[in-house]
């Protein structure tokens, strides 16, 4: 969430910051969003300014347009992956806490309460359970996750990693890092991978 947003607000920065044209911008560039941003931006309730800074993983990827080489994409990921903490035993939770959570988009807002739990947002990007009318394809289709790759121990340490911190395995992906941001606890990211996986969750109907 917070590598898309600040991509979003880069770019938009950068049409109406005086900035040059250009197919691609470059370190400089991004020094000077950032400067305008830290500028016109204040800290509001939970909603503070470290949330415009990109860490050294975003600014790679901007800097290589979320395309950077096999060889750099691969220690990003790394590095990335040693970031997820994940539980010991069996990561499915309750799929009907997991439901509520994929449907929410709250949290981390600055009018949130401190610790006030967070959503997932999963319908803003993913198709995932077949009564939902309404759903994003920013990401793929998650309908019948569990039914075509089982309940493993295996698959659910791949689930909860990419709930926790998606860009361990696509090192510029879009998809927030949930669990490393802070914004769902372990127990909530257990609870989506129970709605992905739980033969019972209507992902899986």
């Amino acid at each position: 969430m917070k590598g898309a947003l600040q991509l979003c607000m880069f770019a938009a920065l950068a049409a109406c910051s005086g900035l040059p044209e250009k197919k691609h911008f470059d370190e400089k560039d991004f020094g000077e969003i950032e400067a305008l941003m830290m500028r016109d931006f204040h800290p509001r309730g939970s909603a503070k300014m470290d949330r415009i800074a990109p860490d050294a993983l975003q600014k790679a990827c901007n800097l290589a347009d979320n395309a950077p080489s096999p060889e750099a994409a691969k220690a990003l990921e790394a590095q990335q992956f040693s970031t997820i903490k994940f539980p010991s035993g069996n990561l499915m939770g309750d799929w009907k806490n997991g439901q509520k959570i994929a449907q929410s988009g709250r949290g981390l807002q600055w009018n949130d309460k401190p610790g006030a739990a967070g959503g997932g947002g999963c319908y803003n990007c993913h198709q995932l359970s077949p009564q939902e009318a309404s759903y994003g394809t920013l990401g793929p289709s998650l309908l019948g996750f569990g039914k075509q790759r089982g309940t493993s121990l295996e698959m659910q340490r791949y689930a909860y990693g990419r709930v926790y911190n998606a860009k361990a395995y696509n090192a510029c992906s879009q998809m927030p890092r949930l669990g490393y941001s802070g914004t769902l606890t372990e127990q909530q990211i257990k609870d989506v991978v129970a709605y992905l996986l739980d033969p019972a969750s209507p992902v899986n109907r």
